[in-house]
């Protein structure tokens, strides 16, 4: 039995608001595996800019949002709550739950951490990427179906391999329809596209698939700007799982990394 498409808002942006924590998806957050379905990534953003609204504070920052997939993400209407699971003057737990036709479908968490001058000793390991005008363009749309993916920009850096690779993606569509969203949540918006710039085999019939089941983003500095960095590398257990590792950057260089534990399937 063929499963039905959503009802899907117009528009080039990726969500509708349509008030009070609902909103309704456009066909650039379409994801890849099911046509029906949503693309991870858009909701990681939705769900990042519910987060950055909920009980906002000037000294404090997102430092980790974990993400997990509680089953298949529905394209079309669906809403997003957020709530406080532990408060503190320095540092706190917040939640927020995607869910559509009365079922959660992403439950992510975030901690907010107290911000203070620590310049004097800032220094990070992760090594910087090729600027995305030192990169080639790329056609993400060559290998993955998909509204969300022909909504973006890529640049491709050089040594790109199965299973390895740095990639420059950002695109001109909104989050959604308001325009109003940080450079975090946007930013947020795109890193889970990391699971497919690099495949170690291609996606599809006659091969495997690899959705992730979660996704971890812990921050050692706030990102900005349009431009996301995915330095990768893909590894593929010999039990059915595997992982995906990402050094995530913004023009100014490395500010994270990015984790996904993948399920892998002969499809």
């Amino acid at each position: 039995m063929t499963t039905a498409l959503p009802e899907l808002a117009d528009g080039d942006f990726y969500y509708q608001s349509l008030g009070q924590g609902r909103y309704r998806s456009t066909i650039h957050a379409q994801g890849a595996w099911n046509p029906h379905e949503q693309h991870m990534a858009p909701a990681s953003g939705i769900i990042a800019d519910a987060l950055v609204r909920h009980e906002p504070r000037d000294d404090v920052r997102m430092a980790r949002i974990s993400y997990e997939i509680l089953g298949l993400i529905p394209g079309g209407e669906f809403q997003v709550a957020t709530s406080t699971l532990r408060p503190g003057r320095t540092i706190e737990l917040i939640q927020a739950e995607l869910s559509a036709g009365g079922r959660v479908a992403i439950r992510a968490s975030a901690w907010r951490m107290v911000t203070s001058d620590t310049s004097a000793v800032a220094a990070i390991e992760d090594q910087p990427m090729p600027a995305p005008d030192e990169c080639k363009p790329w056609e993400g749309a060559s290998v993955w179906p998909g509204g969300y993916i022909r909504s973006l920009e890529m640049r491709l850096a050089e040594g790109h391999r199965p299973g390895s690779g740095k990639v420059w993606i950002r695109t001109s569509h909104p989050l959604t329809d308001q325009d109003d969203t940080t450079d975090l949540a946007r930013l947020m918006g795109l890193v889970d596209t990391a699971n497919g710039i690099a495949a170690r085999v291609p996606p599809g019939e006659n091969s495997y698939i690899f959705p992730n089941v979660d996704l971890q983003i812990h921050m050692y500095r706030a990102p900005s700007g349009e431009w996301l960095g995915l330095d990768n590398k893909v590894s593929f257990g010999g039990d059915g799982i595997g992982l995906t590792s990402t050094v995530l950057h913004d023009v100014s260089g490395p500010f994270g990394r990015a984790e996904q534990i993948l399920t892998l399937r002969k499809s």
